[in-house]
């Protein structure tokens, strides 16, 4: 994990985002009963809501169909007019058994029965724009006017591709990272894509490298390294050795065609700042990161070997770090929680003077039904304002962050198999060397409580087998 800060990106503007709980049925074409069908979305626009006009949306979320499907990285758009069009048209993309399906209709809004006709949604199911079944969606007010109501916030509207372009200007003894990791859900293979500049603090030539690997579910971890070669700057992501990070793209080759992937991203979350947004935009922390989206969907194919894996909206996401070089010791997670959940994480010790001898400062996020918790990472990172500190147990195979910020405690345990770790050689601007132990099947255990009426009690839990990722680095 590298030292850095990242520049300011343009300004942004505020948007809407809420949650939103739908129940229904589904009745495919052919079949005599119906099968029970729950959505979860979560809506963003770029803009405030126009209630009197028309507004723009995007829909990401979970599609469960009993005995059917359920895909965690559903996505689509909304159409929001229920007074210029009297209608809220919803278009939701998801998949089911390789196939990918579109669930559209529309809520015909009334004035006769406002309310009524806003909370039931008639919708026809098409595959490849054929219908191959109809159904109806209520929004059940008893069990979901509240949350739906509180779930409302207004968030900075922001573009995930500027957060990809290259902060590098020429400074020597600087790292940039763009790195990818995901999770093939057919095959439960873990990928790992890191895509990297090193400019040497001596002020020789800057030069590009990374590597590329493959964590099967059965079988030994396989790795390939590609560059180094040289440098050109450009204006979104990376390129270089033949290999592309750019907004909606992943591609390459390394090792002579050992391994090679073509990959489309599809954005599903707003940006996630592991470290406080302020750093990530000034230069006053030895060290950040970032997530251009918290979680994103991927398509395409990685081939290793001569085995083709075909990926469909295998979730994942893409990380950035600018920075002086790798931490002293540090440990990254990143894990999927499923429903638009997601837990990341970066512990780490500095190799600045008086800093390397102070135990990890943790960054923990965890976003949760569209909120993020905690508010302030580095109140909990170093225990300001009565916030109970994150702490760390740095080691392998197990390693713990447990903490507490507000009226809510964490603890989480990370597993990385030995026979699903892969050990790399990082080097520094300055030529000095860390070991980072990667895993992206490994294991985590989380566990979220509440202080409620004087004791605490678990507010949601979650177990991950073989679908995390994570690494430990070490001097």
């Amino acid at each position: 994990m590298s030292d850095g800060t990242q520049g300011r990106p343009g300004a942004a503007a505020r948007g809407t985002a809420f949650a939103e709980t739908m129940l229904g049925t589904l009745r495919l074409d052919g079949e005599d009963r119906a099968r029970r069908i729950r959505l979860d979305l979560t809506v963003r626009a770029d803009r405030r809501l126009r209630l009197l006009g028309t507004t723009e949306a995007r829909a990401t979320g979970r599609v469960r169909v009993a005995g059917w499907a359920d895909d965690p990285c559903a996505d689509g758009e909304l159409e929001i007019s229920p007074v210029a069009r009297r209608r809220i048209h919803y278009r939701l993309a998801f998949g089911a058994a390789g196939r990918r399906f579109t669930l559209d209709g529309w809520k015909s809004v009334t004035a006769l029965r406002p309310l009524a006709s806003m909370t039931v949604l008639p919708y026809t199911l098409l595959e490849d724009g054929k219908r191959i079944g109809t159904g109806t969606l209520r929004f059940p007010l008893g069990t979901q006017l509240l949350p739906f109501l509180a779930s409302f916030r207004f968030p900075r509207s922001e573009d995930p591709a500027a957060f990809l372009a290259p902060r590098w200007r020429g400074e020597p003894g600087r790292t940039e990272v763009w790195y990818t990791t995901l999770t093939d859900p057919e095959s439960g293979s873990g990928l790992w894509l890191h895509h990297e500049l090193t400019a040497p603090a001596d002020g020789s030539e800057p030069y590009a490298h990374g590597w590329a690997a493959v964590f099967p579910k059965d079988g030994p971890v396989r790795h390939a390294r590609f560059g180094p070669a040289g440098w050109t700057p450009g204006t979104s992501g990376f390129h270089a050795c033949g290999v592309t990070a750019a907004p909606g793209r992943l591609t390459g080759t390394a090792e002579d065609g050992a391994l090679s992937w073509d990959l489309t991203e599809r954005v599903t979350d707003e940006p996630l700042f592991t470290f406080p947004r302020w750093s990530w935009r000034r230069s006053l922390l030895p060290a950040a990161q970032m997530l251009p989206a918290a979680r994103a969907a991927y398509d395409g194919t990685f081939t290793h070997d001569g085995t083709t894996l075909t990926l469909t909206a295998a979730p994942g996401a893409s990380a950035r770090i600018y920075g002086h070089g790798n931490a002293r010791r540090w440990a990254w997670l990143h894990a999927d929680l499923g429903g638009g959940d997601v837990l990341e994480i970066v512990a780490a010790v500095s190799t600045r003077p008086g800093l390397r001898r102070l135990p990890p400062l943790v960054f923990l996020r965890l976003r949760r039904s569209g909120r993020t918790w905690p508010r302030r990472p580095e109140r909990a990172a170093l225990g300001w304002a009565g916030a109970g500190r994150f702490r760390a147990g740095l080691a392998l195979p197990t390693w713990t962050v447990t903490g507490r910020s507000g009226l809510r405690r964490i603890r989480v345990e990370i597993t990385q198999p030995p026979e699903a770790t892969l050990a790399l050689d990082y080097t520094d601007p300055d030529g000095r060397h860390a070991t980072c132990r990667n895993s992206e099947r490994a294991d985590a255990h989380v566990l979220l409580e509440r202080w409620w009426f004087g004791g605490w009690r678990t507010e949601a839990e979650w177990t991950l087998d073989g679908t995390a990722h994570a690494e430990v680095g070490t001097r």
